[in-house]
């Protein structure tokens, strides 16, 4: 029985959310598997991978064989490179002493960089927020400018209508005080 290592669809259309799962190679998609070892959200930036390590690295030293998707995601996470330590060890050489060391430091520097990387995201995303608020509040102040302009206008026009309309009033009223 040949056995592979692949992505289970689901979630919504056009939001999907795969699940990582080993599977008899002739079992369809979505179908029966043998085992679930975790999740995967190509909808987050950077994509959301989390499955069980130890579970993938026992399946991959057995034999299951990873689809492309699924190698890619196992070498971004460092199993393929830890099975590659593992043969060295197993060959004798190296000792498994070293082969940890090498593979916890590289997973120290893999993690480093996915840390830096959501930090970017998140502080150019901090500052498209900060630039579109700025540019925002300059077009309300402009438009709050134009209004005060405009009201000032207004007032002006008004102004001598309203003196020309007083004025009438006023001597209309001399006018049938005179005749009285």
């Amino acid at each position: 029985m040949a056995v592979k290592i692949r992505l289970a669809r689901r979630g919504r259309k056009k939001a999907a959310i795969y699940d990582i799962v080993v599977a008899d190679a002739r079992a369809p998609r979505d179908g029966k598997f043998i085992e679930k070892l975790g999740t995967y959200n190509p909808n987050a930036n950077p994509a959301y991978i989390d499955f069980n390590e130890d579970k993938a690295f026992q399946w991959v030293m057995n034999g299951a064989q990873p689809t492309d998707t699924v190698k890619a995601m196992l070498s971004y996470r460092g199993i393929l490179f830890k099975k590659h330590l593992q043969i060295g060890v197993a060959k004798g050489a190296i000792t498994q002493e070293t082969a940890d060391a090498r593979f916890n430091e590289w997973k120290e520097t893999k993690d480093a960089k996915i840390e830096e990387k959501r930090q970017k995201l998140g502080s150019e995303k901090e500052a498209k927020r900060a630039t579109a608020l700025e540019a925002e509040r300059k077009v309300k102040e402009a438009r709050a400018e134009a209004i005060r302009q405009r009201d000032a206008e207004k007032a002006a026009a008004n102004a001598p209508a309203a003196e020309a309309t007083e004025a009438p009033a006023e001597g209309g009223e001399e006018s049938t005080e005179e005749q009285a």
